[in-house]
């Protein structure tokens, strides 16, 4: 059964140097990779993903492991949806809603 204690949220969060042109390009490709294993951006460099099971989130982890750029730092964080709904959000002053589950998922 699926519940708010098995569903994960992971949080790659990455400080990365960008003083040359190879070191932007590698940059550009750890956030492309992480795009295309279906991560969304929260912020520039912190990285949103919603999984289903902890069998994801370990395949994921040797995705983004297998992407990391030569230098920088790299985090990767795990949530259950049951805590990261309890996480406090402001755009400006503004508070916004929890973000919840996505309903679905997309099948391409």
């Amino acid at each position: 059964m699926l519940t708010g204690y098995r569903l994960m949220w992971m949080v790659v969060m990455f400080d990365l140097p960008v003083i040359t042109k190879a070191e932007r390009k590698a940059a550009t490709g750890f956030r492309n990779a992480l795009l295309d294993v279906g991560f969304q951006m929260s912020q520039f460099s912190v990285y949103l993903r919603f999984c289903t099971s902890q069998a994801q989130v370990d395949t994921l982890c040797r995705q983004v492991g297998q992407a990391l750029p030569a230098g920088g730092k790299v985090h990767i964080f795990q949530f259950t949806d049951k805590q990261y709904e309890r996480a406090i959000s402001f755009h400006g002053r503004s508070r916004q809603p929890a973000q919840k589950a996505p309903d679905q998922f997309d099948l391409f």
